[in-house]
């Protein structure tokens, strides 16, 4: 899992730099970025890849030991920062991230106790690995469900520099590995779709090139469990036509409890002149009675050839007019009859 701090601020020596590493997405798996790696220690005799994140549950009150390897993988000795963090959707797209450790953890990073030997620096020596051991401590008052988090490894050295408008920046990488922490008690899955909207461009000249669309909404988990949703999208035009209809597939995402993400759906072929209902629908194949779904209405026009079309009509209405009053042309004036004269 790969993971770049959020902003904060720390003066590099004499350089000056201000340090300001950015957030991106995880993946799945046991956390390597090629040149280090975190990973549950695995069993003696094990591949380093026996876990690919951290999986324990326990009531409150209880403690839970366990142990987080870095690997260093590289020629060069290498020294790291080793925090716990909590973890979170980006909220667009809804990648697994881990805060930053300059952010405090509120929930299941806040209960995690490293090793002494991780209480400033770590350095692993080159082609080496060093393990951590660490605790979980439940605290009395911990929610039954899900609680997700990760240890981290943060590079104490400046990988690179760039400008942020006159200000240098320095990037530090770090890697992370997941940690899944679930409290026995009422599990409560919870999964709501939210604010289905739609945008579209249509071409100049309709139906000689296809109309474009984006549906966007909203995914919501308002349960105290991880859910992997499973969303599909419908339409229909004027008299039920079905204009769209995308099965069911998994976003390869991952929804912690509390979290809302911001998605987005390309649609290449729609509608040129239609009125349009748009569903969408979620589900999670892991809680078969867990669905949602939420509709919008948008009328399909093709907006540069209507207000092509209108302007050319409002100047040929335009010239039959003015034709029009050039034919009539000025009328004479008529003369009063001569009273005075007629007798």
């Amino acid at each position: 899992m790969r993971l770049r701090s959020l902003p904060h601020a720390l003066l590099a020596g004499l350089c000056g730099l201000l340090l300001l590493p950015a957030l991106s997405a995880a993946p799945a798996t046991a956390a390597d970025n090629g040149t280090w790696g975190v990973f549950p220690t695995p069993p003696a005799g094990a591949a380093m890849t026996d876990r690919g994140y951290f999986f324990h549950q326990g009531a409150a009150g209880t403690t839970v030991s366990d142990s987080a390897t870095i690997l260093n993988s590289s020629d060069k000795e290498l020294t790291f920062q080793v925090f716990a963090t909590d973890a979170l959707n980006t909220p667009s797209g809804g990648a697994f991230a881990l805060l930053p450790v300059e952010t405090r953890p509120e929930d299941v990073g806040a209960w995690i106790a490293l090793a002494p030997q991780a209480a400033t620096t770590v350095t692993v020596p080159p082609k080496g690995r060093t393990d951590i051991p660490f605790t979980v401590k439940v605290p009395q008052d911990a929610t039954p469900g899900d609680h997700v988090g990760g240890i981290v490894a943060l590079n104490t050295a400046v990988e690179g520099v760039r400008k942020d408008g006159k200000v240098q920046v320095g990037v530090k990488r770090s890697v992370g590995a997941r940690l899944y922490f679930r409290v026995p008690g009422p599990l409560t899955p919870g999964l709501s779709v939210e604010d289905v909207r739609v945008s579209r461009g249509a071409p100049l000249l309709p139906w000689v090139k296809d109309a474009r669309a984006t549906v966007s909404y909203a995914l919501v988990n308002r349960g105290n469990v991880v859910v992997e949703p499973k969303v599909s999208l419908s339409a229909q035009g004027l008299f039920g036509r079905r204009v769209l209809d995308r099965p069911g597939r998994e976003p390869k995402l991952v929804l912690l409890p509390g979290q809302r993400v911001e998605l987005t759906e390309p649609w290449p072929d729609a509608p040129q002149l239609d009125w349009v209902t748009v569903k969408v629908s979620a589900a999670a194949a892991a809680y078969p009675d867990l669905a949602s779904e939420s509709a919008a209405d948008f009328l399909a026009v093709p907006w540069p050839a209507a207000g092509a079309a209108l302007v050319l009509a409002g100047a040929a209405v335009a010239a039959l007019v003015l034709r029009r009053r050039r034919r009539s042309g000025p009328q004479p004036a008529r003369t009063a009859p001569d009273l005075a004269g007629a007798r």
